[in-house]
């Protein structure tokens, strides 16, 4: 249900809902309570009956932590990346990484982009 009504709203949804999930996610870890996820949906009109939200909350939430991750969620609202896009994302990881630690920390991003 959630992706059909996504797939109508399209991608200004998906972006504002990213938006909101990144400032309710205050202590930055990535992951959202059931509570803010639920309240996430109703904020973007994607108001779902309680069955089906439990069922969701148990897709999204299958490591059964009580929360659950923006990038899992759109993982399952979209599916996984075509090969073009993530070949594409390599490619920016490794200019990214530029000391090839295998990690990018927040201050290297910053030396090679500007998101205003």
């Amino acid at each position: 249900i959630l992706r059909d009504t996504l797939s109508k709203r399209g991608v200004r949804v998906i972006t504002g809902l990213g938006k909101y999930f990144r400032h309710v996610d205050k202590n930055r870890n990535g992951f959202l309570s059931q509570a803010d996820f639920k309240e996430a949906l109703k904020v973007f009109r994607l108001e779902i009956p309680e069955e089906d939200f439990e069922s969701l909350w148990l897709t999204l939430d299958d490591s059964k932590s009580g929360k659950v991750d923006y990038g899992e969620f759109t993982r399952a609202v979209f599916g996984e990346m075509n090969e073009y896009r993530k070949a594409f994302v390599r490619k920016a990881y490794m200019k990214l990484d530029f000391n090839k630690t295998g990690s990018v920390p927040m201050v290297d991003i910053r030396k090679c982009y500007c998101a205003k």
